[in-house]
């Protein structure tokens, strides 16, 4: 077994007073023999779940580096000679593959990939890498599936070797010969680089510095395979929608070994939650003090950059230029972390007094039971290629929907699923590929007012504005990628997703959403038909919006009556009750009580945010942008939420001429806030049907008023930018 259960043994005894971490260790205490069994028995839990790696695999992986470690030093050579260094260079000239990641760490699953670093001397250029050493490995016949992605923010050559994935990043030293035993923790070896190559450099500076930061590397790897697959189960590892990645897990693990250096896995796992429920954050966690290089990299230091003080959850990697890994972290996934933390430790706790079993530590949670109300992104594309690109896009910018989310100040809580599913066709004889994501929504109990309305139709907005921009600058876009969002009840889930996911079986209600008339009583996605923008119903004007303004834009509506789950190009308007007796539950609550001799740094409280009023833009634009256009309005919000009776009780009829359409865009703000109101309707009146429909339009052809802070200005040509209106009504 290469992970055998390791005591404090020969270590401790070669370097009793080796000191780890920025403090002093909380606690010496050797292991019992109650420690080593309970040890044995997560070992044996674990194994059903492909946590290790057979040996044979194994040592399969080493051979399949092995071979492209010749095949780097190989084509080095052919290079030198090609730039006709002397023959004694060539002889020496050296080159290297590193690994980093999971693998380097020792903690890599079955099938998983290889993350590896191809080191090169001083002649050889990024441009030979992504031209000669690509054709070389095309030439290999155990390589498929080769791709190159040189513009990409670290520059990868992807391919599968013998049927094992590799990633392979190029870093070119300052050196004129590669010797085999370098160590890049040497910061000396940044001096003079490209920003590429030190990007490169970063994964395998971090991953070999975390393994000289831990007091038993067979305890922290054990420990670490168990906390890695716990996040996983409990749908909190992912680094691209804001919770953590594999070397932030990695590093909580770490400092934790070093707290308490002499326990082995059994007792870490324990003292990881007990650690990290209690943390102080925004407190860092850092395993090493950092240190000043004087190579003028930007580091993480709140001290120096202001924007460094609002990160919630920071994670400070302990090579130079030290950064947070966890920048992404938003008030919703640290609160939903934490919770998690303080579930661990409870079941750590009854494992420990022999009251459950390892098993129900990494029983997964049924997210589609914890929440009442969700928000569904669906993404589609015509072809499975564009799916991959588009979805990846999409799902790196849910979490700026989460953090719009969480700034409205009825919403508590936006907890999104890591994992995505597939979607039921729009059109089951269109060829179409759907993915769609799901979004927990907690609701804060109201206590002025019986009914309040919740408007989100500036945070989808926003979100779906940023995402068209991007592909479209990127060049990606394509006029059949579509995205859209709505809101879905928790008995209605089970008519998206597949019955295996739902896992606790509920009886649902006949009128749950359907796939070709997503039908409900209390639930109204229809067509807002004159395509007037939505007046979002009262924020909190003093929360700071990530956007300045949501524009609006032409559309084009049909009839259609019976329609599939979601179409990018359709407004959305929900009117839905929601009971505030109900909205308190949550998974969520950051612990305000500290563990001693664990965080040390100052706290560090950010300065108050610039209070900027969210506020939409009301007006359609018949012309170019401007560049200096921002047309928003400032209007007053609204202080209180309007009962139940102030609801108009008129309803627009629909337009299918596109004269209609063309005239919403002559309208005054006044005329159109007025068009909007009409569409609002009264949830409880008796004779009302509702049900909940989305409606393929054609993409409008208007851009938003003004662009986002964070993505350039749109090119001229059309495209389909969505006004997804989604409003709940929330009941006491």
């Amino acid at each position: 077994m290469p992970f055998p259960v390791t005591t404090q043994g020969s270590q401790q005894t070669q370097q009793p007073q080796k000191h780890y971490g920025i403090t002093s260790p909380i606690s010496l205490a050797a292991p019992k023999e109650s420690d080593c069994v309970l040890t044995q028995k997560l070992i044996e839990t674990l194994r059903p779940f492909g946590v290790f790696e057979e040996e044979e695999e194994l040592q399969r992986r080493i051979l399949i580096l092995g071979k492209l470690n010749n095949l780097v030093k190989e084509w080095i050579r052919e290079i030198s000679e090609i730039k006709n260094l002397p023959q004694s260079v060539i002889e020496n000239v050296g080159g290297k593959i590193f690994t980093f990641g999971s693998y380097r760490l020792g903690v890599h699953t079955k099938g998983a990939d290889i993350d590896a670093l191809c080191v090169a001397p001083r002649h050889v250029d990024r441009s030979d890498f992504f031209t000669s050493f690509y054709e070389k490995l095309k030439l290999q016949e155990e390589v498929k599936d080769l791709r190159a992605v040189e513009e990409a923010f670290v520059p990868v050559i992807k391919l599968c070797f013998d049927g094992i994935e590799i990633d392979i990043l190029f870093a070119r030293l300052a050196l004129q010969t590669i010797p085999e035993d370098l160590d890049l923790r040497d910061d000396s070896l940044l001096k003079n680089l490209d920003i590429r190559c030190i990007r490169s450099l970063n994964g395998c500076r971090v991953t070999d510095e975390i393994l000289h930061l831990v007091p038993n590397i067979d305890n922290f790897r054990l420990t670490l395979r168990a906390i890695k697959l716990w996040a996983k189960r409990h749908n909190i590892y992912s680094n691209i929608l804001g919770f953590l990645g594999g070397v932030s897990w990695a590093m909580l693990v770490a400092r934790t070994c070093q707290l308490y250096p002499n326990a082995i896995a059994s007792t870490l796992v324990h003292k990881f939650f007990l650690v990290f429920s209690k943390w102080e954050w925004p407190n860092p966690v850092l395993l090493k003090q950092p240190e000043e290089c004087n190579l003028n990299l930007p580091v993480w230091d709140p001290r120096v950059n202001p924007s460094d003080r609002y990160h919630l959850m920071p994670i400070i990697t302990p090579a130079y230029p030290q950064q947070n890994s966890t920048y992404n972290v938003s008030v919703s996934t640290r609160m939903v972390m934490v919770e998690e933390f303080k579930q661990g430790l409870a079941i750590t706790d009854e494992i420990l007094l022999s009251k459950a079993e390892w098993s129900k530590l990494f029983e997964a949670p049924n997210f589609f039971q914890k929440y009442k109300h969700y928000i569904v992104l669906l993404a589609s594309a015509p072809t499975e290629k564009q799916r991959l690109e588009w979805v990846g896009l999409v799902e790196s910018k849910i979490r700026i929907l989460v953090g719009s989310l969480e700034k409205n100040e009825f919403i508590t809580l936006a907890h999104v699923n890591p994992q995505s599913f597939p979607a039921p066709k729009e059109n089951p004889d269109k060829e179409e590929f759907r993915t769609m994501w799901v979004i927990g929504l907690v609701f804060k109990k109201t206590e002025n007012s019986e009914n309040l309305s919740v408007d989100l139709t500036y945070d989808i907005q926003s979100f779906t504005d940023t995402v068209y921009r991007q592909a479209i600058n990127s060049k990606m876009f394509e006029m059949d990628m579509k995205i859209a969002a709505m809101h879905v009840k928790r008995r209605q889930l089970h008519q998206l997703l597949p019955s295996h996911v739902l896992q606790k079986k509920k009886k649902h209600s006949t009128e749950g959403v359907r796939l070709t008339a997503l039908n409900d009583s209390s639930l109204d996605l229809s067509m807002d038909s004159d395509n007037s923008t939505s007046v979002p119903s009262p924020t909190n004007a003093m929360k700071t919006s990530p956007l300045n303004s949501s524009g609006s834009s032409q559309g084009r509506s049909s009839p259609a009556p019976a329609v599939t789950a979601a179409s990018v190009t359709s407004v959305q308007t929900s009117e839905v009750s929601v009971p505030q007796t109900n909205s308190s539950e949550s998974s969520g609550g950051t612990s305000s009580e500290s563990i001693p001799q664990t965080a040390t740094q100052p706290a560090i409280s950010p300065p108050p945010k610039p209070t900027i009023p969210r506020v939409p833009s009301t007006r359609l634009l018949n012309q170019s942008p401007r560049p200096s256009g921002n047309t928003a309005t400032n209007s007053l919000k609204r202080t209180s939420s309007p009962h139940k009776e102030e609801s108009p009780k008129r309803i627009k009829t629909e337009q299918d001429d596109v004269n209609d359409d063309a005239s919403c865009l002559d309208m005054s703000d006044h005329e159109k806030m007025e068009t909007k109101d009409l569409l609002d309707t009264e949830l409880d009146t008796a004779s009302q049907t509702e049900s909940l429909q989305t409606v393929s339009l054609q993409a409008p052809q208007k851009m938003p008023s003004t662009d986002l802070s964070d993505i350039p200005a749109l090119p001229a040509n059309p495209i389909p930018v969505i006004k997804n209106s989604i409003k709940l009504r929330l009941n006491r």
